[in-house]
């Protein structure tokens, strides 16, 4: 039989309070989606307002302007327990937090800094494209056709559809054969801009090169060369590409000079992608021989409680509305001031720990892995990871992410690690240099390397230059040759 029975347990229980989530929020967040959360919230809250930017306040790195470990107050420890949290909850909730890139619609701060960034002309593709079937003189049946093949065109100005995935889109409506799309397509096709509603790269670069004139020199080469050797160019075989399509140099000359002239993504003609705009979190300056790091103070506006509405509350017990909007104020404000002060101190850190990559650029970058940051500063390496998510200081080499000075290390000679960025510089330099009909091999580069005091593998040194983009040895003895 069972007996019920009253139990006593000690243990310890970490709840994420609102202030909590909020904190961990904001501190990930990137610097246009805080503007729009801060704007969001002045508009929201009446017990907020803005501080005039132009009044006088205390600079965040101190008044006596001391090196870059100096800017950075010590958080508390009731700060640290507020941010360095990890547990499941955590994890599991800000896995639900998505900060967007920062030229995402939602992260500008007003609509007239959206119109701003916006495409001048406010029209898509698929308007552009539907504008002109409208001029032309299509029936109504095949402005219908038309219309679905529009809907399939891609950004690049593609057609991502086959004929048969349109026939059954089109059906039950209109019942058509291939035959019949297919002329509508061809239709379309003639349509600005030049190439649009192609299905290969191929048949691009034939429909511009048929907007020419007939007697344009080298316009057969080019067609025979978009139609069978565009395989061969990207390669840069031209030896093959001028005996697969039997011309000589002079014609294959003219030939690649008209397929170049191709835009191969005619869609981005009419809907160019959006620019991205970096807003700086940190400045980097370097005074009297020492480097500072200093907020954006610009970046967002500073936020305070008004006064006004908070002094009318007095000590009732009415108002609870205000009472929570008063509240809500604080954390907002607290929350801010905790971001701030633990973005400086990551970047105080990382700026001491990199005075060589801002004194003499890549080569000179220390490796360094977010646990070492974390150790330095007192933090978690998760909440590391926030700070530095999206973020940028502006420095004299330029704006950077704080997550480019992050990489990890390669062993050397005297046992002193090298970074893998240092690494990839050490490794740019020396085919910058090498000679134009000698280039350099990657066992070459490795026992370069080597010599000055670097110990990296050949698999290695072909991973790296592979990341950069460059080409093999081989690849560029056939350029320079060309």
């Amino acid at each position: 039989m069972l007996k019920t029975s009253l139990q006593l347990r000690l243990g310890q229980q970490l709840t994420m309070t609102p202030q909590l989530q909020q904190a961990i929020r904001l501190l990930q967040l990137p610097v246009i989606d805080l503007q729009a959360q801060i704007q969001e919230a002045l508009e929201a809250n009446v017990m907020l307002e803005a501080e005039d930017p132009t009044a006088p306040h205390d600079s965040p790195s101190g008044e006596d302007g001391g090196p870059a470990e100096a800017a950075a107050s010590d958080t508390p420890d009731t700060e640290q327990e507020y941010l360095d949290v990890e547990t499941g909850d955590s994890a599991d909730w800000a896995e639900d937090i998505t900060a967007g890139p920062a030229d995402s619609p939602r992260s500008r701060s007003d609509g007239t800094e959206q119109l701003e960034f916006a495409d001048r002309s406010g029209e898509s593709l698929h308007d552009h494209l539907r504008w002109q079937v409208q001029m032309e003189n299509f029936d109504p049946r095949s402005r219908v056709i038309a219309e679905a093949i529009i809907d399939s065109i891609n950004e690049d100005g593609y057609l991502a559809a086959s004929l048969e995935e349109l026939q059954a889109t089109l059906a039950p409506e209109i019942i058509a054969d291939e035959d019949e799309i297919e002329a509508v397509l061809h239709m379309l096709q003639r349509l600005d801009p030049a190439g649009i509603a192609a299905r290969t790269l191929a048949e691009c670069v034939l429909l511009q090169l048929a907007q020419l004139a007939p007697d344009t020199p080298g316009l057969a080469a080019a067609r025979r060369l978009a139609a069978e050797g565009l395989d061969l160019l990207a390669e840069q075989q031209l030896p093959a590409l001028r005996r697969r399509l039997r011309i000589d140099e002079a014609e294959l000359g003219a030939a690649i000079g008209l397929v170049r002239g191709c835009h191969p993504r005619p869609g981005a003609i009419i809907q160019p992608a959006a620019p991205d705009y970096v807003v700086p979190d940190v400045f980097v300056r370097k005074i009297d021989r020492r480097w500072i790091v200093e907020l954006n103070a610009g970046s967002f506006p500073r936020l305070s409680v008004n006064q006004t509405y908070a002094g009318a509350l007095g000590r009732g017990s009415g108002n609870e509305v205000l009472r929570g909007q008063l509240q809500e104020a604080r954390w907002l404000i607290r929350s801010l001031e905790i971001r701030n002060e633990t973005l400086l101190k990551v970047a105080s850190c990382i700026v001491e720990r990199q005075q060589g990559f801002l004194d003499h650029g890549d080569e000179h970058m220390k490796p360094m892995v977010l646990k070492d940051v974390a150790e330095a500063v007192g933090m978690h390496e998760s909440t590391i990871s926030r700070v530095t998510m999206n973020k940028y200081m502006h420095t004299p080499r330029g704006i950077i992410e704080f997550r480019h000075f992050f990489s990890s290390q390669v062993g050397g000679d005297d046992g002193d690690a090298q970074s893998s960025t240092a690494v990839r510089a050490k490794i740019r330099k020396l085919i910058g240099q090498e000679p134009r009909g000698k280039p350099l091999s990657d066992s070459k580069l490795a026992e370069l390397l080597s010599a000055d005091g670097v110990q990296v593998a050949r698999r290695t040194v072909a991973k790296y230059r592979e990341a950069m983009n460059i080409p093999s040895s081989s690849e560029r003895k056939r350029m320079n040759m060309r």
